[in-house]
């Protein structure tokens, strides 16, 4: 590996050649310092320049009517701003907000954005010449006589003191450096949508824990309505019985049946607190914190249809993920150019100056300067093939970036058409399942109607309420499919949060930082 040092200014004046401590160098002419200023500015850079590449995209989505077999016209570009609102639920918009703010994986991500943005400062860095000082002192004495009667002779000693400057600055001839600073804007771009996508996971995430939430506590209302009406024809059953009217496996059989709808509630129950413990989590607090908030019983979000989906290519530009994917493309691409570019030579121009004095003050004054400056010139000669290897390392993980890139297209063009399929086909179903439960709802009215005169079986009873509340669950779990199948697909048009998020604040601050003594600390133990 060569050495690498920040380039540096040149200066008009004439300069020196390398010289010793004290000793003025003889100068070097102009057109040789020139020749070097020319290199750094016009200096070219290696490697292949970036361009997006073209994939070919379909013209239109596959999930359309089946009737129309070609779109008349493309459709309405997608309304991704805060879709969760048009699910008509203020609880809901409340718990995006607190998300936002609170979710742990939001945090972790901004973190991600703020060491990008570091990393990306610390390539410029490299860029700009690169000066350090110094400065020592030293202070003694020779040692003493001793006098034939014994006096003691003490020399007054002596001083030295130095101070001074080293500089260098490598002339970025072949764009190492550059394409380093290309690199790190493309990993910022990356970590920024990064970001993005993990915003798009959180609301997701909440609106269908929300959902889920919403339709176990339905589910909970309706076992328990249906329990109760199941309680009075069992009522009704005994007292039939003690009529002689009907015989006593019919009272057994309502018996069984209001245990056997009583039985589900507790596992819906747990299904209902893991999703509030899940809502919690997600919003960064413990899991108990929105079980009474929760506790309020609310319907399940019905949300506004349809959705317009405008075309493929939209999701190039509107999904996180394929957008970050695209800039680690482009970084993969710039780190092939750095990777070249450390085959070729390195020139730095170094420097330095020096103040030597016997006395403090003497710095400033009566000091004795000495300074050089002049290029060095890096060439890799052999290697071992080390530096090839890191090309051809750098261009296999280019090739990886672009089909990770092409793999996070396709998948988002899958979503987009797996969610537009189940949220249609959802909506159908709820419509059927809707006109079920009406049906069966007339049916077991008409069958305890007729058990009541005694002019139908217990078991048509029976096999009415169990149909009624078959086909009313159903409904209900069709109905939170529905609003996931629309959240799914908000999720894969690229529908995340579009609001302003701040990126600066830190997770942990320190305290005082700055110079102190260490404190020794003890363990409990000791």
């Amino acid at each position: 590996m060569r050495p690498r040092a920040a380039p540096m200014p040149g200066r008009d004046a004439p300069v020196s050649a390398p010289a010793g401590k004290g000793r003025p160098g003889a100068g070097i002419p102009r057109g040789v310092l020139g020749s070097l200023l020319a290199l750094g500015l016009a200096a070219c850079a290696v490697g292949p320049e970036y361009e997006t590449p073209a994939l070919p995209l379909p013209g239109h989505w596959g999930a359309v009517p089946r009737t129309q077999v070609e779109p008349t016209h493309a459709e309405a570009a997608p309304n991704l701003k805060a879709w969760w609102r048009r699910m008509g639920d203020p609880v809901l918009d409340a718990l995006m907000d607190e998300a936002v703010a609170g979710n742990l994986d939001v945090a972790t991500a901004k973190a991600n954005v703020r060491a990008a943005r570091a990393s990306y400062r610390q390539q410029v860095g490299a860029l700009f010449p690169q000066v350090t000082g110094n400065a020592s002192g030293t202070r003694g004495a020779n040692g003493g006589r001793v006098g034939s009667g014994g006096d003691v002779t003490v020399d007054s000693g002596y001083g030295q003191y130095q101070a001074g400057l080293d500089a260098s600055w490598e002339i970025d001839l072949f764009g190492a450096n550059r394409r380093g600073v290309e690199a790190a804007v493309f990993g910022v771009d990356a970590s920024v949508d990064d970001l993005d996508a993990a915003l798009l996971t959180l609301v997701g995430d909440v609106a269908s824990n929300y959902a889920d939430a919403r339709g176990y506590q339905a589910q909970i209302a309706l076992a328990r309505r249906t329990a109760a009406s199941q309680r009075e024809t069992e009522a009704l059953t005994r007292r039939r019985l003690d009529a002689g009217a009907v015989s006593a496996l019919d009272v057994a059989n309502a018996s069984g049946q209001v245990a056997s709808t009583e039985a589900n509630i507790p596992e819906i129950e747990a299904a209902l607190a893991a999703s509030v413990h899940r809502l919690s989590v997600l919003i960064g607090q413990p899991p108990a914190t929105l079980a009474r908030r929760m506790a309020v019983v609310r319907a399940v979000p019905s949300p506004r249809l349809p959705v317009p989906r405008g075309i493929p290519a939209d999701v190039l530009a509107s999904r996180p993920d394929v957008r970050a994917a695209e800039r680690r493309l482009g970084q993969s691409t710039a780190l092939i150019g750095q990777a070249e570019a450390n085959r070729y030579p390195a020139i730095s121009l170094t420097g330095n100056i020096n103040a030597t004095g016997t006395q403090l003050g003497d710095l400033g004054r009566a000091s004795s300067i000495s300074w050089a400056f002049g290029p060095s010139l890096t060439v890799p000669i052999f290697t071992g093939g080390q530096l090839k290897a890191a090309v051809d390392l750098a261009e296999a993980g280019r090739d990886q970036s672009f089909i990770a890139y092409k793999a996070s297209v396709l998948t988002a063009l899958e979503e987009v058409e797996n969610a537009s399929v189940s949220l249609a086909q959802q909506r159908i179903r709820t419509g059927k399942l809707s006109s079920s439960s009406a049906s069966y709802r007339e049916a077991a009215r008409l069958s305890r109607s007729l058990y009541e005169n005694g002019a139908s079986s217990f078991l048509d009873v029976l096999t009415a309420e169990r149909s009624l509340y078959s086909a009313e669950t159903q409904l209900i779990q069709s109905r939170v499919a529905t609003a996931k199948s629309y959240i799914a697909l908000n999720k894969a048009l690229g529908g995340g949060w579009d609001g302003m998020v701040d990126t600066s604040a830190r997770e942990v601050v320190d305290g005082y930082t700055g110079p102190h003594f260490a404190r020794l600390k003890l363990s409990a133990s000791q």
